[in-house]
């Protein structure tokens, strides 16, 4: 099938030409079914549809950051370690995001937190949901530098607006008054309105001493655990498993 000048130029007005790079083969599929014109209609339609969910869902993961490696597909479920299967497979579902609640993942090191947390948040963009996954150091960091260029309202409303924001390796040091008070402004902004994950070294229990006012460490602690999925990982570290096993070679 040969398209007209004509045709691409329509296409092009309704911003869809990129119909044109499958459009010879439909043909031809179409005439061998042979599809009604309102079917073939459908079918065009369709495949326009499903690369603009594609291309929406690249752009997602792009702007969450997400690790493309860690997906809920690669997960070693036969791994040593420990952990509750029945509230993983539950988190999964992400009916816990619709109710607006939030995750907190526990445990030592090296033992797949992160890799969960970027797994559902990995997930939660294949269902439409808008995530920023962000190290907890780092947003201290871009904050810290918002507040020097006015533009700390801008940052704030980034971590806050998404449906999803996974904090990663919360609580490796003590919080500065200025943090601790952005962490309970976002904790707060987001109780019962978006969901959270975050993911730390330390159990919960041990997060107040991070804070110098213990008014303000229980008031975010509060509203961050009180809707929370507390998830405690156990066992042994990958990496340091990896690394014993480089000194052996």
């Amino acid at each position: 099938m040969e398209t007209t000048v004509e045709l691409k130029q329509y296409l092009k007005a309704l911003r869809l030409s990129p119909l044109l790079d499958t459009l010879p083969e439909r043909v031809v599929y179409a005439k061998g079914n042979k599809l009604t014109h309102l079917e073939f209609m459908e079918l065009i339609l369709s495949d326009e549809v499903q690369r603009r969910d594609q291309g929406a869902l690249t752009r997602r993961l792009q702007s969450a950051r997400v690790s493309h490696d860690q997906v809920m597909e690669r997960f070693d479920w036969d791994a040593k370690i420990t952990f509750d299967r029945d509230l993983l497979k539950g988190l999964i579902g992400l009916d816990w995001i619709e109710r607006k609640e939030n995750a907190i993942l526990t445990g030592p090191v090296g033992v797949g937190k992160t890799f969960i947390a970027n797994a559902l948040a990995h997930v939660a963009c294949r269902r439409n949901k808008s995530v920023v996954i962000i190290k907890a150091a780092q947003m201290f960091k871009n904050l810290y530098a918002a507040r020097a260029d006015n533009s700390l309202d801008k940052e704030l409303i980034r971590l806050i607006a998404p449906s999803l924001l996974v904090i990663d390796d919360f609580g490796l040091e003590k919080l500065t008054p200025e943090q601790a008070h952005d962490f309970y402004e976002i904790v707060s902004e987001r109780y019962e309105r978006k969901s959270t994950i975050i993911t730390s070294n330390r159990h919960i229990t041990e997060w107040v001493k991070l804070f110098d006012d213990s008014i303000l460490a229980n008031s975010a602690l509060d509203r961050l655990a009180h809707n929370a999925h507390q998830m405690i990982i156990e066992g042994e570290s990958y990496r340091k498993k990896k690394g014993t096993m480089k000194t052996i070679m």
